[in-house]
């Protein structure tokens, strides 16, 4: 099987905002993230974080496309 990478981005630049976003919406939700290396996370933590960052940018998207 070919070795695709998929986690390169698509927009370099937006790096820094999702990087703030992520860091945003862990506060919010109560998880406890550090700078580097978040290997000891629970599954469960990290579900609610990556799951809250999608729907936020769901919905940023939409409004997007909606011209709001």
């Amino acid at each position: 099987m070919a070795n695709n990478n998929n986690n390169r981005k698509l927009v370099p630049e937006a790096q820094g905002a999702l990087d703030k976003m992520k860091y945003e919406i862990a506060s919010q939700v109560g998880v406890n993230l550090k700078q580097g290396y978040n290997g000891d996370l629970a599954a469960r933590d990290a579900g609610k974080v990556g799951g809250n960052i999608t729907r936020r940018l769901i919905q940023m998207a939409e409004s997007q496309l909606a011209g709001k």
